[in-house]
C-alpha cells in the first residue's frame, strides 16, 4: 500500500500541469526570423559581435603564422 502511495506521489509530480509553471520563451529567442538586413551572425547584439571579431582575429592569425611556418620550414639551414 505504502508502494503504491509513492508511486501517484511520483506520477502527480511529473504530470503535465507539474511543467506549466514556466513560460516558453523560445520564440523570445528565435531573433534569426526576423528580416532586419542584419547577418545571422551578428543578431545577438555587441556579445554577438565581440565574439565575430575576436574568432575571426584567431582565424586570420593562424592563418599567417601557418603560413610564415610553411615558408620558414621550406627553406633548408646551412
Amino acid at each position: 500500500m505504502q508502494a503504491l502511495r509513492v508511486s501517484q506521489a511520483l506520477i502527480r509530480s511529473f504530470s503535465s500541469t507539474a511543467r506549466n509553471r514556466f513560460q516558453n520563451r523560445v520564440r523570445e529567442k528565435q531573433l534569426f526570423q526576423e528580416d532586419n538586413d542584419i547577418p545571422l551572425y551578428l543578431k545577438g547584439g555587441i556579445v554577438d559581435n565581440i565574439l565575430y571579431r575576436v574568432t575571426m582575429t584567431l582565424c586570420l592569425g593562424g592563418t599567417v603564422y601557418s603560413l610564415y611556418s610553411l615558408g620558414w620550414a621550406s627553406f633548408p639551414r646551412n
